[in-house]
């Protein structure tokens, strides 16, 4: 795993770090953690699948225009991807 090194970190803000880890009942290290987490992942991920369904939905397809794709696609799973 990555370690991170922050310098210049003001007294206040570190003793706040503590303070805000003891109340999540924590260690410090695991609140930055936690903080930095939270401010770079998305608070809502789209995912592929809901998105094609909305696509669908916004097209308003009826259920006679959809039986060519039922016919196109097959019953057997598709077997998952080697990468060796």
């Amino acid at each position: 795993m990555p370690a991170v090194t922050i310098r210049n970190l003001s007294d206040e803000a570190h003793r706040a770090l503590k303070v805000r880890a003891a109340q999540h009942g924590r260690s410090t290290e695991a609140e930055m953690r936690d903080i930095l987490e939270a401010a770079v992942r998305p608070t809502h991920r789209v995912k592929l699948g809901t998105l094609l369904s909305a696509i669908g939905r916004e097209a308003g397809l009826t259920e006679v225009e959809l039986e060519p794709f039922d016919r196109l696609r097959g019953e057997t799973p598709t077997a998952p991807m080697s990468f060796e």
